[in-house]
């Protein structure tokens, strides 16, 4: 057993204040991963920054014609938020697979991006959506956010205050998920602005990425059939006893297509 301490912030500037003056601070907000880590004893923080109380990393909002949500926002309630099913549906049905019950009401999307856990679903819709993610310091592109296996681009102290997602003409997410833990062995979100196509991978590699190749075939034909010719590598992708590379490579351009039919 070890002792902590645990702060309750009213602020974000006090969050930030408290997690700079700690010697080893860890920040609680779902608690869907920190608190087994804890119980795991692979984390020995010394102060405990809970974040329940810190209305400016609450809430979803209209940003021009963005939408942004903030870092403390459950899955749950993106998945009810009608805002959300307006103007991005494709992210209220993200984010209504994640998980249980009981992840869903306790995970946050903020938690969820800064863990970076490489078979997260959101990492996919922060990348395919022209994600902004906002933090205490600056604003960082979702292209340049995720850095690789549990990393991101956030210095040490930086809190995610919020993500801006852009509104695209159309947009599916499509994964295939480990029947226990129903995360993603494969996620794959496609995205269609104007003529610009997007489509970020997760669960197959070490951290989500950009299938350009499909990119560019669905900027010329949106259509399914546009990727049976389009193959994916399976150098660098993830091996385990739920999937082989090969078998992760093959979902992917499965995924995709089911994505792009569900855009309709």
């Amino acid at each position: 057993m070890y002792a902590f301490e645990y702060r309750r912030p009213a602020s974000l500037a006090e969050a930030v204040s408290l997690l700079g003056k700690a010697e080893e601070g860890k920040i609680l907000a779902g608690g869907q991963t920190l608190l087994p880590t804890l119980k795991q004893r692979l984390a020995r923080p010394t102060e405990l920054i809970d974040l329940s109380k810190v209305p400016e990393l609450k809430g979803i909002s209209e940003d021009g014609s963005a939408l942004f949500i903030g870092a403390f926002a459950r899955h749950a309630e993106v998945a009810a938020s009608d805002l959300v099913k307006r103007r991005i549906p494709a992210l209220a049905d993200l984010a209504v697979h994640i998980g249980d019950r009981q992840v869903r009401a306790l995970g946050t999307l903020g938690g969820s991006i800064a863990n970076a856990d490489p078979a997260a679903d959101y990492p996919a819709a922060v990348v395919a959506l022209k994600g902004t993610v906002k933090t205490d310091q600056r604003e960082i592109a979702g292209d340049d956010f995720f850095t690789g296996m549990f990393e991101t681009a956030l210095n040490p102290g930086e809190v995610i205050a919020g993500v801006r997602f852009q509104a695209p003409d159309k947009a599916a997410y499509a994964k295939f998920r480990n029947p226990a833990s129903r995360y993603a062995i494969v996620g794959v979100f496609v995205a269609r602005f104007g003529s610009e196509v997007r489509v970020a991978v997760t669960g197959a590699g070490p951290s989500v990425f950009r299938a350009t190749d499909m990119e560019a075939a669905l900027a010329k034909d949106f259509r399914a059939d546009a990727l049976s010719g389009v193959a994916v590598s399976a150098n660098g992708l993830n091996g385990d006893i739920h999937a082989s590379p090969e078998y992760r490579a093959h979902l992917v351009t499965v995924m995709a297509k089911r994505a792009v039919e569900a855009c309709g």
